[in-house]
């Protein structure tokens, strides 16, 4: 005869805010708001937000220019697409930050083989603007590679994270085969600046992973030699180095967009007031930072300068105890696209770096572009969500960049790896 069990009051009730013994959807919303770096939220809003006055400031400028005798834009035109935008690549940032890092991870990969499957396609129903083929028409236009960029990253990071279950896989191999096939693919349509984007981005985080210098310089000094051999295969690259280097002319984009930076002085002209701005091509996109500039002041330029450096430097604090090399390397990855890509476009502003084409993340106006750049942020946001009830007792980025933490902290490695605050 069984012995009866003891009555156990509420024992064969479930909770009642986890239904079917699975976290409500207010629940996990809960427990993501305390997960996420809420600082770099926090940030990253701000500078859509100044992104926006930008772009209200710049729309009058590319209206005109883009204005004909049977149509005429309204000086807000780029300003009220602009704010339709983000407002969609706002939900599309939410949406990528509630992913665990698991699902961020499936989804970059997933995303990836999607994106470059389609930069095959490019060269042959590919849209041509300004002489590139870089855009495709699926019911809305968009550039591949924009979607590749935050991809790329995550993708790499699973990569080169293979290296903790068997050092002898050739992840350098790897992981240079896929930089390699993208850098073709770009170059056939023809992008030199993403190209460099995207090594750039390579060569961070093969260079946290561990890798042997002598593998990485061999891959350096193919890259070199790449570069060499794209100044004289490609023309667009050549004229645009030489007239970097040779200084140009008034009528030159870089020129132009360097002389209207500095127009407005420390303070600005004010807002509506630019001169300058409406001899810029692409014043509400590529050349937006100087726009600023001119409107709103050097001040105003250097303030958008240290948010980027402050959400670099927020992203790093994160990663610096961080245990999950996929994570970390992720993490850093995806930041060093934003920064890299914001910093390129500064510098082409300031006369610094040749044109390429390339927008200001967060700030300039865009369609799927701007989505793109929210589906990073958001991805961003995900790989470096953390309980802050958990206390690490690694130092994750802090190791590699070889941080010392004192023989306390050492002897505490060797009690645990991660210990739950009291």
């Amino acid at each position: 005869m069984n012995a009866q069990q003891p009555f156990v009051p509420g024992a064969k009730r479930k909770p009642a805010h986890i239904p079917g013994g699975k976290l409500s959807r207010w629940s996990q919303i809960k427990i993501w708001w305390r997960e996420i770096d809420r600082v770099l939220l926090g940030l990253v809003l701000l500078v859509m937000a100044l992104g926006t006055i930008a772009v209200a400031a710049a729309s009058p400028a590319s209206a005109n220019r883009l204005s004909t005798s049977a149509e005429t834009l309204d000086p807000l035109y780029f300003f009220w697409r602009h704010l339709i935008w983000q407002v969609i690549a706002l939900g599309v940032l939410v949406g990528a930050s509630l992913l665990t890092r698991e699902n961020a991870r499936r989804l970059g990969v997933l995303l990836a083989g999607g994106m470059i499957g389609l930069m095959f396609l490019v060269p042959f129903i590919g849209v041509e603007i300004n002489g590139a083929r870089r855009w495709i028409n699926l019911g809305m236009q968009f550039q591949p590679s924009e979607f590749l960029k935050p991809a790329f990253a995550i993708t790499l990071a699973w990569i080169l994270s293979w290296r903790m279950r068997d050092p002898n896989l050739p992840v350098l191999t790897i992981a240079t085969g896929v930089l390699v096939l993208i850098a073709a693919l770009l170059m056939l349509q023809p992008n030199l600046g993403g190209t460099i984007l995207f090594g750039g981005v390579w060569f961070v985080m093969v260079v946290l992973s561990g890798v042997e210098v002598k593998k990485l310089g061999a891959v350096i000094g193919g890259a070199l030699a790449a570069l060499t051999a794209t100044y004289f295969l490609y023309d667009n690259a050549r004229h645009r180095i030489d007239s970097f280097f040779g200084g140009g002319t008034a009528f030159d984009q870089v020129d132009l967009a360097s002389r209207t930076l500095v127009a407005g002085g420390w303070t600005g002209a004010g807002y509506g007031l630019g001169i300058r701005k409406m001899s810029l091509p692409e014043a509400h996109t590529d050349y937006i930072f100087s726009v600023i500039g001119e409107e709103f002041g050097l001040i105003a330029c250097a303030v958008i300068v240290c948010l980027y450096l402050a959400i670099i430097v927020r992203v790093l604090m994160r990663l610096v105890d961080e245990e999950d090399l996929f994570a970390l390397l992720a993490g850093t990855g995806l930041v060093a696209l934003l920064g890299g890509q914001a910093f390129i476009n500064i510098l082409v502003n300031l006369q610094l770096f040749p044109s390429k084409g390339m927008t200001l993340p967060l700030v300039s106006y865009g369609g799927s572009s701007t989505i793109a750049i929210c589906l990073t942020v958001g991805l961003l946001v995900a790989v470096t969500r953390r309980n802050p009830y958990l206390k690490t007792t690694t130092r994750g980025l802090g190791d590699l960049l070889g941080i010392g933490q004192g023989d306390g902290m050492n002897a505490n490695k060797a009690r645990s790896t991660r210990e739950i605050h009291q």
